[in-house]
Formats: structure tokens, sequence, C-alpha cells
């Protein structure tokens, strides 16, 4: 399949892919980070899915319905038509508590005629690892089991009859139809009804949400999508945001920088909190504040870049070797080996959600105290570690070097430390912390400046160039109208950029040389560009790079320099978040009236 052409469903409990045939290809259940039910990405024969195969197909059309994560496949057929809504069922009950069961609801619509298909139900329980039996129950529905390793299951319950669907038999609609996937067994009767009250009320949550998203001018579709997927990315049950919804999906195909995802790293967390709350989302930033609180109990708690979605410490990283991978790109992994690295960039994003907390919200009292405590404890790690290598934001698994950015970071966490102390009123703690943050300031200037380059390089000593670097001005640390964030800028794009996109880097690592665009980077470029003073090449880079996303707007990690195409975990949460963030700067200025006004001094 090009181009990752998916749609993704979820709960905020957990999240499927959906492809552009109506294909259910990926789903784990009952949350985010559990094996897979369905894994026909990672393995065409062994994964398992879920198939509608028409028998008379003329034309395939998948679209979201408007303002929802509902997901519309229509299907046109000679001997008819209908369409297939997939969802994933999450609203607020009478009881205003969320109702997000680990369950898939595929609603199959009749629009015209008789349209006749088969399904090809096939869950590989457990990632495959073992043999799946399905059976139908005497109560009328299909459990489907493991017959022997760890044990699991899964029911389908549907309208439809179910030897038609287990045998593959040929079925002719006639009327509204459904099948419910779950991975717990109903107490109560699926009905007809039942499902379409389930469709009705999830629709209105979703539109709801969506209504109370801060609308732009321009953009406003990307941005409204983007902001949908990233709130499919947090887990509802602690406040925690995944870096993406899939593991091992290859930065390039054939080789072996592929990850498991389906955790939640500081940085990539912090970063989205604070994007939804620019959007008007303050929820997901309580809920992930209270998730950091929770996995930092204790002032001297060592924190790791990443945890997992219920605050889990050990990843320990393992592969699936009887998986082929995707498109035969393996290792197929579980787990993040990652965990163990010591990156000090986190601390400085981290602190600088805070600091947006504490400006935008009032707090109660203990929940002020906790965080307070929080800062006054990354303000100690940071003070003993920011002279220290790191393995930085790529996560060099090699060797441990003076990254810029990660210094930068640094810089960023004793400046929010004394603006959050300062907010506060703790005098004292902003003298001594103003110490500091000068420290670092003049320690970057010295060894990250490249006189020969004219620019900020990836690590002190350094001759390479790293788009993470670009950063520093959207943190503070350099102002945009400052000469050597300029050069940086122009000397960052003149070595990394290549055919329109950038690579995060293009000197050698563990695995060699990067191959592929990291599509983050390439919003990164743009914003620079676009704060120098290039704003007519940024929103032509900015429109362009949006034109590569599949076929509903969404994107992955990566994309292939010569094909375009996607490549890297699904959705990917820094894509998203960089799409909100491009949008809402060109959303302070009017690009458009910039351009008249430049025709007209031209003219």
């Amino acid at each position: 399949m090009k181009n990752l052409n998916y749609g993704v469903i979820g709960n905020c409990r957990t999240a499927a892919l959906i492809s552009e045939n109506g294909s259910l290809d990926w789903v784990c259940l009952p949350q985010f980070d559990s094996s897979s039910a369905f894994a026909k990405i990672l393995d065409n024969d062994k994964g398992g899915s879920f198939e509608v195969l028409p028998e008379n197909l003329v034309a395939i059309k998948q679209e979201y319905r408007k303002s929802t994560n509902i997901l519309k496949t229509i299907f046109e057929c000679s001997d008819g038509s209908f369409e297939l809504l997939d969802f994933m069922p999450r609203y607020i009950t009478d009881k205003k508590e969320y109702y997000a069961p680990p369950d898939i609801i595929r609603f199959f619509r009749l629009l015209s005629g008789k349209p006749s298909f088969r399904l090809k139900y096939n869950p590989k329980l457990d990632y495959a690892r073992n043999h799946t039996k399905s059976k139908i129950s005497r109560d009328g529905f299909i459990k489907s089991y493991t017959t022997s390793g760890n044990y699991d299951s899964l029911y389908l319950y549907s309208s439809l009859n179910a030897s038609d669907i287990l045998e593959s038999e040929k079925i002719v609609l006639q009327n509204d139809e459904f099948c419910l996937v779950s991975y717990n067994q109903k107490l109560l009767e699926q009905t007809q009804e039942r499902i379409y009250l389930k469709l009705q009320r999830t629709k209105t949550y979703w539109l709801d949400w969506a209504e109370r998203t801060k609308k732009l001018p321009k953009y406003g579709e990307q941005v409204l999508r983007s902001a949908l997927v990233l709130k499919l990315l947090s887990y509802q049950k602690s406040g925690a945001v995944l870096a993406a919804l899939t593991t091992s999906l290859p930065e390039t195909i054939g080789e072996v920088r592929n990850w498991d995802y389906r955790f939640c790293w500081i940085r990539d967390g912090s970063m989205v909190v604070k994007i939804l709350t620019q959007l008007g989302h303050y929820n997901v930033a309580k809920r992930y504040l209270k998730f950091i609180m929770d996995i930092i109990p204790e002032k001297n708690e060592k924190i790791q870049i990443m945890y997992g979605i219920n605050g889990e410490k050990k990843l320990s990283e393992y592969e699936l070797e009887h998986l082929q991978g995707y498109q035969g790109s393996k290792p197929v992994r579980v787990g993040n080996a990652a965990y163990k690295q010591k990156q000090n960039d986190i601390y400085g994003i981290l602190l600088d959600l805070i600091h947006q907390h504490f400006e935008m919200f009032e707090t109660s009292l203990e929940h002020s105290e906790e965080l307070w405590t929080i800062v006054r404890s990354i303000v100690k790690v940071v003070e003993q570690n920011w002279k220290k290598p790191d393995r930085g934001i790529w996560e060099i698994r090699g060797r441990s070097l003076h990254f810029t950015f990660s210094k930068v970071m640094c810089w960023v966490a004793f400046d929010r430390a004394v603006k959050i102390a300062d907010l506060l009123q703790r005098d004292y703690y902003v003298a001594k912390w103003k110490v500091l943050r000068h420290s670092v300031k003049e320690n970057i200037y010295k060894k990250a400046w490249n006189k020969e380059k004219q620019a900020f390089t990836q690590y002190y000593g350094s001759q390479d160039m790293d788009a993470s670097v670009l950063l520093m001005e959207t943190y503070g640390f350099i102002d945009a109208k400052d000469e050597k964030f300029k050069s940086t800028v122009l000397t960052i794009q003149k070595e990394l950029e290549h055919d329109g996109l950038m690579y995060r880097y293009k000197n050698q690592d563990d695995f060699g040389t990067p191959k592929s665009a990291f599509t983050i980077c390439s919003f990164w470029l743009i914003n620079s560009l676009f704060k120098i003073g290039k704003k007519k090449e940024a929103k032509e880079k900015f429109e362009k790079l949006l034109s590569y996303s599949n076929h509903l707007g969404l994107f992955a990690e990566d994309i292939d320099f010569a094909t375009k195409r996607m490549l890297g975990n699904f959705p990917q949460a820094y894509s998203h978040l960089a799409i909100v963030e491009t949008a809402l700067n060109f959303s302070n200025f009017n690009l458009d009236d910039e351009e008249n006004l430049l025709d007209q001094l031209t003219s």
C-alpha cells in the first residue's frame, strides 16, 4: 500500500487503523500498548485483518464525517452502493462519566440497490504469536481465542448471520447492518437500535469537542484534523500522550530503524499538550500534568525520558521474529530500550509546559505546591547535569555528546523556572536561577557557535548541522532578528534541505546515514524561515508539505525524499502538532495582505 493510506479511529483508550479499502489492519486491545488483535500492517499473511470485499466494486471513496473521528468508506458497486461507518464509541453518560469501551463498531448503511460483499474476519490475537481459533457460541456471537501461549480472546457481535461472516459467504445488503468487535463479552443484547444510538452519541461528542477547538482563518481544516488526531493519542485513564499509534513502521523500507512508539515521551507529550492548550483544550493539560505528578512522586525521583501509558518505568525491548514487518522491514519490536537513555532536553520542555500552566490557569493550592516542588526538583537535576553530555533529542544509541539542542533546553529549564518563581513571588529562587541561566547561555555561545559555518552546530565542536537547533528561537533563547539565528537558519537549510524536505541531520549515526525526511523538521524550517522574514517562501513550502499527507490529511513520522510516500510510525503526534504550530504562527500574520503590499510596491 502506497503512502500509508489509512484512517485512524479511536476513543482515547485505544485506536485502530482502517485501510482506504475498508480493511481493519491494526488494533491493540484493550488499550493502546496491548498486544495486537489485527496486525496485517506488520505482516500481510500472518498479521490478521477484518476486510470488506464487495462482489461488484466500481469505486471506493473514504473521508471523515465532518469534524469527527468517525471514518466513512463509500463503496460504489454495480449492484448498489453502501457506506461503512467505522468508529470506537466515546461519549459522556448521564452520570457524567466517559463511556469508551475497547470496542470497534462497523456500521453498514445501505445507500442504493442490493450490493453484495463478503467479509473476511481473521483476528490473530497476541501479535499472531500462536494460533487463533474462532467459533460461533450458542448465544450467536463469534468468539476468537488463542489455543496456546498467552491466553487472549475477542468477541464479534453482528446483525448479520454469524456463519456467513465466519465462512466468508456472500452477503446481500438489504438493510442497515452492524458488526461490533469487542475485547469484552457483552452483557446486554447488541441491537441495531443500540448501535445506532452509540453512533449518534459518539458523533455528538466529537462535534462538541471540535466546536471548542480554536478556529483559524486559514488552514482551519488541517488544524482541526490534526487536533482530532492529537486527541486520539491522549490516554484518558492516566493523562499520558502517545508518540504514535503503531510499532515498527520503518523510517526506510527494508532497513532496521523500526521502533515502538506506543509510549509517552516527556518531550513529545509536553509539546502536544502545549499546542492543544493553545487551541482551547485545557483538560488535556490538567490530565497530563497529573500524569507527571503521579510518575514523579518523590523529590529525588529520577525523571526518565519516557514512560508506559500507565506510568510504567521499565519498557524492555524485544523482537517479534515471526512477523515479516511492514513491506518486509524487520525487525518488529515491542518495547523501547531508549527509556534508559539520558536526554537533558526533556527538562526544559516540561518546565515550559508547567510555566504555561501557571500563566494560564488558577490552580488549587495543593496542585500548585506539587508543581512547584517538581519545578525545584527539576532545577536541581539540571544544575547537576547541564554540563554533561547526553544522547540528544534523536536518541543516538552509540555515544553521548554535548548536543546544542540539549544545552538550549537546559537554558529553557532555568529560564522557565525563573519565570515561575517570579509568578509565585519566590524572589530568592529568581536571583539564584538567573545566575544559572546566564551561565548556560554563555556556554552555548562560546562552544556551539562555529565561526567557519556561521551557525550553531549539532554539538560542541561539530561541523554538522541539526534541524533541532532551529527551535532555539521558538523557545526564546535567541531573537529571530539576531544575525546569528538568521545565519544558522540559512546554513541549516543549505545543508539539510533536499528536494523541499529536511533531514534531521546527515552525519552517520548508529545505523548509518539517515535516508528519509523527518516530517517535523520540515515544519521547523518553515517556521524559522517565516520568523526571519521569508514569509512567502515559508507559505509556499507549508502548502507543498501539506500536499504530502495521505488522502485523509494524516501524516507519519517520515517522508521519502524521492517518492514523497510516508514512512515511520503513524499517525505521528510530532507531525500533527507541527502543523498546528505552523498554522498558529501564520494566523498571527496575514500573508495575503503582505503579498498584496509587496505586489503594489514592486509594480
